[in-house]
């Protein structure tokens, strides 16, 4: 069988845990042949154990059975939280494999558009994985090149942008965005040891974006109203979110983050339908930018 094909098996099984939480493997087989485009025929036990262990290997899912109903599930849904890289694989996949089965609707399936810079992710990737340097060529936008050594922490996705998050030669942690920044990226021989105490994801726990600036800690309330709290409700802004107070006309929010450019801007998104009611100075702050702004009109 074409691995292409197997894929789409695996990401298909895994969705429709996910859709109908738990199934039998009768039902799961019934689902199986009535789907043209993955089965056909019926799924065998021994080709369901195959593809289960499969998909545990390749994304970490547990496919499990209540032994009191025989029913299949989903064992440690944890892991496709939406800023797992599980998450993130599962989803690749699943949108390139409806890409690839629509190519007749190419011209009704409407992309954002990514920046360069893709193509240096495998050489960073293969370097972190052994801890090899990498020699960079870098040119922020309006200022001169220059070349340097890194030793390659972590990479994050924000905004269709990649990111690499590096320790450079003056003993600073600094991120390189991966687009036309970028000009060179070749692995060196040498080598350097990953801190076993650092943990990219705390560095940036308490930020929002990509913009890690020591800006203070601050407990964050907002008001929303119209559609934004529904929004906010479906795609929290940050880990810390919680909503406190709910009534007919708004909803209030709150965080405890550190409130970047990043954060700030992500909240004027919301134009008149979010009003920062603490702390006072980031208030202040929003305010003075939209006064900035209209007198731009």
């Amino acid at each position: 069988m074409k691995p292409a094909r197997i894929f789409r098996q695996y990401i298909w099984l895994v969705n429709t845990l996910r859709q109908y939480k738990q199934l039998t493997l009768e039902e799961i087989s019934e689902l199986w042949v009535n789907n043209k485009e993955i089965g056909g025929s019926p799924l065998t036990r021994a080709s369901f154990y195959r593809h289960k262990e499969a998909i545990h290997n390749m994304f970490g899912i547990r496919i499990e059975c209540n032994l009191q109903t025989y029913k299949y599930f989903i064992a440690n849904p944890e892991v496709l939280d939406n800023n797992s890289i599980e998450r993130w694989m599962l989803s690749t996949m699943t949108v390139n494999t409806a890409l690839s089965d629509s190519a007749s609707l190419k011209d009704r399936i409407i992309l954002e558009s990514v920046p360069a810079g893709e193509e240096f992710l495998q050489t960073i990737i293969q370097a972190m994985r052994s801890n090899h340097r990498l020699r960079m060529g870098y040119q922020k936008f309006g200022t001169d090149g220059y070349t340097k050594t890194v030793c390659p922490y972590a990479v994050k996705r924000w905004e269709q942008r990649w990111y690499m998050l590096a320790l450079n030669d003056e003993n600073n942690i600094r991120k390189y965005a991966l687009d036309d920044r970028m000009t060179m990226l070749e692995e060196t021989d040498e080598t350097f040891e990953m801190p076993a105490d650092f943990s990219p994801e705390a560095y940036f726990s308490e930020y929002y974006g990509i913009t890690t600036d020591g800006t203070p800690l601050a407990h964050v309330v907002i008001r929303t109203s119209n559609w934004v709290p529904d929004y906010l409700r479906t795609l929290p802004l940050h880990h810390s979110q919680r909503e406190v107070a709910h009534t007919s006309d708004y909803t209030d929010f709150e965080f405890d983050i550190r409130p970047t450019n990043d954060f700030i801007n992500k909240l004027m998104f919301y134009g008149e339908s979010l009003e920062v009611l603490e702390p006072a100075d980031l208030r202040l702050k929003i305010r003075q930018k939209h006064v900035e702004s209209l007198k731009k009109y």
